[in-house]
């Protein structure tokens, strides 16, 4: 597995990086700045801080305001039911990594199954055969008492 055992570069940008002031962003994006500061505000997209409380925006943010910038003007919804969208966006890719998650648990257990399964199978005395139920349909069984048992 990568990354596992390595230690992460604190120099290494990512999409989730805070890197961008709210000049710049506003520029990305598109935005006037007080826009991205309402935006703040309503909890559309939060920034993090800095440690003078400053705002500071990944490039996940920039491509979040451009989603709120898109479907504020090109779809006419208003900045709750943006909220929202974006709300039900977070869950459903929350619960989309909850059932990968579970998959590899499950795939994990299935996998573990198999292999107790074929060491069971392993475990079989040769001179044994596997018993299997033959349904024979009309078959005839006749009974007769033992002598000793008719004599009596």
């Amino acid at each position: 597995m990568e990354g596992v055992g390595r230690r992460r570069n604190p120099y290494e940008l990512t999409d989730e990086s805070p890197v961008y002031v709210i000049s710049v962003a506003a520029q990305l994006s598109g935005l006037h700045p007080q826009t991205l500061r309402q935006y703040d505000r309503l909890g559309l997209v939060s920034p993090d801080r800095t440690a003078g409380r400053g705002r500071r925006y990944s490039a996940r943010d920039i491509e979040l305001l451009r989603q709120v910038q898109q479907l504020s003007q090109d779809e006419g919804i208003n900045l709750a039911g943006i909220k929202r969208i974006i709300e039900l966006e977070n869950q459903v890719a929350a619960l989309a990594a909850r059932v990968a998650e579970l998959q590899a648990v499950v795939d994990g257990a299935a996998a573990a199954m198999q292999q107790r399964e074929a060491q069971v199978h392993a475990s079989y005395r040769r001179d044994l055969v596997p018993y299997q139920d033959v349904q024979q349909a009309g078959a005839l069984v006749v009974w007769r008492p033992r002598r000793d048992q008719r004599e009596r």
